[in-house]
C-alpha cells in the first residue's frame, strides 16, 4: 500500500496528514486531553499547541488521520516516529468504535516489528487499549522525563509477542 492511500472500513477513512489538518489535528488533540485527563495541567495554550503540530509534528513524523466518509469530519489521528507511537488520539464522542484500532494497526503495518509508546499512569482507559493489543509494560517512571510532570508507563509491542 502507498503510503497516501486510503483505508475504508465501516464509514472511516485513514489517510495520510497534511498540513491543512493541523487545525483539526490540534482540536482533537486538546479536546481528548481535556475529556479523557482532566487532571493534566495544560502546560501549554492552544496556539502554541497548533505551533507545536503545524511545526514539529506533522513536519517530523507520519501521522495519520481518521475521517468520517460522509462528512469528511476528522475523527482522530496517530502520530508515529519510527518504532515510537508518539500519539493516537480521538475526538472523545467517537471512542470505543473502533477507530483508535485502526489507527494502531495502521501503525503496526509501518513499524510491523516493534512498537513502543508512553502512556500516563492514571490514563487507564488507554492502558486497557494497549493492553488488549499485546502491548507490555516494560518501565515505569516518575513523570520526570514529560512536561506535565505525571507519572507514566512504557509500552511495547513486539511482532513475536
Amino acid at each position: 500500500m502507498t503510503p497516501n492511500a486510503s483505508i475504508r472500513t465501516g464509514g472511516v477513512s485513514l489517510r495520510t496528514a497534511t498540513a491543512e489538518d493541523a487545525e483539526p489535528i490540534t482540536s482533537v488533540f486538546l479536546a481528548s486531553r481535556t475529556e479523557a485527563m482532566p487532571y493534566l495541567p495544560r502546560v501549554h495554550s492552544d496556539e502554541d499547541t497548533l505551533a507545536w503540530i503545524t511545526h514539529v509534528v506533522l513536519p517530523g513524523t507520519t501521522v495519520w488521520v481518521a475521517e468520517a466518509e460522509d462528512t469528511g469530519d476528522l475523527l482522530g489521528f496517530a502520530s508515529l516516529d519510527g518504532t515510537e507511537l508518539d500519539h493516537l488520539y480521538l475526538r472523545p464522542d467517537v471512542r470505543r468504535r473502533g477507530i483508535g484500532s485502526l489507527l494502531l494497526e495502521k501503525a503496526r503495518e509501518a513499524s510491523p516489528k516493534e512498537l513502543n509508546l508512553h502512556v500516563f499512569q492514571r490514563n487507564t482507559a488507554a492502558r486497557a487499549f494497549y493492553e488488549r493489543y499485546g502491548f507490555s509494560a516494560v518501565d515505569f517512571n516518575d513523570g520526570s522525563r514529560n512536561e506535565e510532570r505525571e507519572p507514566d508507563v512504557t509500552y511495547r509491542w513486539t511482532a513475536q509477542g
